[in-house]
């Protein structure tokens, strides 16, 4: 499934959410979107635990 497909699932779920829960329920799909993708690239390999907790050093900046 490609991302295209994958954002349009994810944003057809809050739009649906927003309509018929309210800001409630689409900050609730939201945040449980957010963690289900983290949760899925920590499943897949391509996030380390050691990402989210680690400080970056001031010569360690992306770009």
């Amino acid at each position: 499934m490609s991302m295209a497909v994958v954002g349009l699932l994810a944003g057809m779920a809050l739009g649906f959410a927003g309509y018929f829960g309210g800001f409630g329920a689409f900050l609730l799909v939201a945040a449980l979107g957010a963690i289900g993708f983290v949760a899925g690239r920590f499943l897949d390999g391509d996030l380390d635990p050691g990402d989210l907790f680690r400080a970056r050093e001031r010569g360690d900046r992306r770009r």
